[in-house]
């Protein structure tokens, strides 16, 4: 299946399944078609038969830099329907995702960055180019995670290295986000291509049945479901929309100029 925006490509020789954002213009930012792209690729690689790894990965410069902060001017009303609309595709596609029994690899090239980080930490395993970057950037337009951003923090790295992204504003070096426990390899830009396949044809010829029982295992022990939270992302960063501090992060970020946030 090609899309303009999402590629996707299945070998039913050994079962793995490929989504790429392919939007590298925007450092494959997400914006409303991004987004339902997305979920029509996901949807897609759900109804093949014989899936046992999904590898999620960007063309370009980056794996993905977010959501596209441009759709986001105008009115909290404005904002507000084109986030919703945004995360009408991208929950579902997430849910859809982790529901499959097949391990799904993050391959990381370039920067993470909001929305990109989420999708990162959701998934199974992480493997990036030593340049990669990681942030939590929502800080910087006075906004929360969403795209089950703030519940792969706090599960995978705590609330203390997670308020640490958030407040300070901090962004992690590939290194950095392995030591954190965000990545699991590193590799260099030249050997890039050949260990994602190394850790693709382990995880491939894997006991795929079992991998999918143990992610709903982990997501349970986890305590509050998925499901539940990507919702009460969605509520928390609507609210946003209607503070001062949003207005402000949007303009100032779309004019490359430092924020003047004043807490209202």
């Amino acid at each position: 299946m090609t899309d303009t925006l999402v590629t996707t490509s299945f070998d039913a020789g050994t079962g793995v399944a490929r989504l790429t954002f392919n939007r590298p213009e925007a450092l494959n930012a997400i914006n409303v078609p991004l987004a339902e792209a997305f979920l029509a690729a996901v949807e897609h690689i759900n109804s093949l038969s014989g899936v046992r790894c999904i590898v999620l990965a960007g063309t370009g410069r980056a794996f993905m830099a977010g959501g596209d902060v441009s759709s986001m001017v105008g009115t909290s009303e404005q904002a507000g329907k084109a986030i919703g609309a945004i995360l009408d595709a991208v929950n579902p596609a997430i849910l859809l995702l982790r529901s499959m029994d097949a391990p799904v690899i993050a391959a990381v090239r370039g920067v993470a960055a909001g929305a990109g980080l989420s999708l990162t930490l959701m998934a199974d395993l992480v493997i990036a180019e030593e340049d990669s970057k990681f942030l939590v950037a929502y800080n910087g337009i006075g906004a929360v995670p969403d795209c089950g951003g703030s519940w792969a923090l706090a599960h995978k790295l705590g609330a203390g290295r997670a308020a640490e992204l958030m407040l300070l504003g901090r962004t992690l070096n590939a290194g950095e986000a392995k030591d954190w426990g965000m990545v699991n390899e590193v590799v260099p830009a030249s050997e890039f291509e050949s260990r994602v396949n190394r850790m693709i044809e382990k995880v491939a010829k894997g006991p795929t049945r079992a991998f999918g029982a143990f992610r709903q295992l982990i997501d349970r022990a986890n305590g509050d479901r998925l499901a539940a939270h990507l919702e009460a992302e969605r509520a928390a960063f609507l609210e946003m929309t209607r503070t001062e501090d949003f207005a402000e992060g949007v303009s100032a970020f779309l004019a490359k100029r430092a924020s003047g946030f004043r807490g209202c």
